[in-house]
């Protein structure tokens, strides 16, 4: 059925029955969210751009800090740097902090301060894709312009039986020709809302729950009970692994050495305990030999450090630091397209360590003032963890 267009069966008759039955369970069933409140479009651009994938519920005290933080598009704009990421911290995906503000320039400077009105204006905002453009300009000024995210994609193909695979970027125009087929012409922000909502709560991606959905007797494939057969999608490329090495450094001050990374590129400009890419050898080597000891580590810097019998070849630039016998553990972190495998070691200066520019010494109760990307957060957590240290 893959060349067959069962949207373009429907007459007017079925199509506003099935948009007036959508739109009347929405009104009863939506999700009480904050951006919600109102059609403001900033708070629409900010919400979509941070439910990106990313579960609602994680995203909504995100939301509530970033409003607060920065309440207006021109406040946005100006915005330092540091402040934007530590408010995006743990959302992962920082490119998309900095895009919000460089399209918060661009609204401030090319459109005086106001979110553009028309979608081929807000497209023409930095990190803003057919999506975003689509839900912005649907709920916030009612054009009628379809918002095709997964969620949509797997309510559209079951409700069509579209197999076309929603993992190509192709499939899309499938998509975008049957949604602006159904979209409600009059209701098109609360028609894609509802749609969000369906996908996540009821039309879901394993045992959908068909039982309560709202336009089941519009479904193809609830009617040809295919519902496990849609959305067809090809798989998705593993994530590469990588390997570091990690030092949380230590001094007699009781401060950890930070590093800064580069201003472009992954983690860009966020601080980080040093760390170094090794070879998967080298890390099994020195998982194994190094392995985690049943010694708890001393944080009191008169007791003698168990440290091995030789510094083990660990960071060779630091030849002023002593490290613990044993690593304290292994962190991982999957990014969209890499796997970070950090195993961990902590060793105390005992000389002299030159820092360089990117580097600063930081105590425990400053680290909330830096930007630390996820790895480093389960790097702080494993060090607390293997040193009994309470909150």
């Amino acid at each position: 059925m893959k060349n067959e267009k069962y949207w373009e069966t429907w007459g007017d008759e079925k199509l506003q029955s099935f948009q007036e039955d959508f739109i009347e369970w929405y009104e009863k069933e939506k999700r009480n969210l904050p951006w919600r409140v109102n059609l403001d479009p900033y708070r629409i651009w900010i919400s979509e751009i941070m439910l990106q994938q990313t579960r609602v519920d994680t995203v909504i005290d995100y939301y509530y800090r970033f409003m607060d933080w920065f309440p207006t598009i021109k406040a946005l704009a100006e915005a330092p740097d540091d402040k934007l990421l530590k408010a995006w911290e743990g959302l992962g995906y920082y490119s998309r902090a900095r895009n919000l503000k460089i399209a918060a320039q661009q609204i401030v400077t090319d459109f005086n301060g106001e979110m553009p009105k028309t979608i081929e204006e807000i497209r023409q905002l930095k990190g803003i894709g057919p999506y975003t453009a689509g839900a912005i300009g649907s709920i916030a000024f009612q054009l009628p312009e379809p918002a095709i995210d997964g969620n949509v994609m797997r309510v559209v193909s079951r409700l069509f039986e579209i197999s076309d695979d929603i993992a190509k970027a192709s499939s899309r125009k499938v998509f975008e020709e049957a949604m602006y087929k159904i979209i409600d012409q009059k209701r098109p922000g609360d028609f894609n809302q509802a749609m969000m909502d369906l996908g996540s709560a009821i039309c879901t991606p394993t045992s959908p729950k068909c039982d309560q959905c709202p336009i089941q007797k519009y479904c193809l494939s609830y009617e040809k009970n295919t519902m496990t057969n849609f959305p067809v999608k090809s798989k998705k490329l593993k994530p590469k692994d990588v390997y570091y090495i990690g030092g949380i450094i230590e001094n007699k001050q009781q401060e950890f050495l930070l590093e800064q990374r580069d201003s472009k590129g992954l983690l860009a400009n966020m601080w980080l305990f040093p760390i170094k890419e090794v070879s998967k050898e080298r890390f099994e080597f020195l998982q194994k030999t190094w392995g985690k000891e049943e010694a708890q580590l001393s944080l009191d810097f008169e007791e003698p450090l168990l440290v091995a019998e030789e510094n083990p070849e660990i960071f060779e630039e630091y030849d002023q630091v002593v490290w613990q016998k044993r690593a304290l553990g292994e962190v991982t972190h999957i990014f969209s397209h890499l796997k970070w495998h950090v195993l961990v070691f902590y060793g105390r200066q005992t000389g002299t360590l030159t820092t360089n520019e990117n580097q600063i010494w930081s105590t425990k109760e400053e680290f909330s003032s830096y930007v630390f990307p996820k790895p480093q957060q389960k790097m702080v957590e494993l060090y607390k963890k293997e040193s009994r240290i309470e909150e």
